[in-house]
């Protein structure tokens, strides 16, 4: 038996940083969710079935990103006492994720759709400062 295979990990793990390194930003959201409102745009702008089909892998990839930031906010940064002070916390977070997800931006080329989604992102991040400030 070799050595680099006895010390192989036997499960590998992934998560955020769950020190908590406490480095939480909704911006991260924002930037996937402004790729997705400009590929949105270039894709309805052209006419080019190559840079069409290859427009969407990104977007769809781009969504995914979306979808991953607002998880890690909702499920890792924010706490009972935030949802209990936002009530409507839950549901913006619902509605942002799956305006991202294949019901949205991901299974839409529509720029509309994208700009709802900056718009659900922004209502988070207003809370989220809030609650950094307090």
């Amino acid at each position: 038996m070799r050595l680099s295979s006895l010390l192989r990990p036997r499960t590998v793990v992934r998560a955020h940083c769950d020190l908590p390194c406490g480095v939480y930003d909704p911006a991260q959201a924002r930037i996937e969710a402004e790729s997705l409102l400009a590929i949105a745009k270039k894709y309805q702008d052209s006419d080019d079935p190559e840079f069409r089909t290859r427009a969407l892998v990104v977007k769809e990839q781009r969504a995914e990103l979306v979808k991953h930031h607002l998880w890690v906010l909702w499920t890792d940064y924010f706490k009972a006492p935030h949802f209990e002070r936002y009530p409507e916390l839950h549901g913006l977070f619902n509605e942002a994720t799956k305006l991202a997800g294949a019901g949205g931006a991901k299974g839409s080329a529509d720029p509309a759709v994208a700009e709802r989604l900056l718009g659900r992102i922004d209502e988070i991040a207003k809370i989220f400062w809030e609650t950094k400030q307090g």
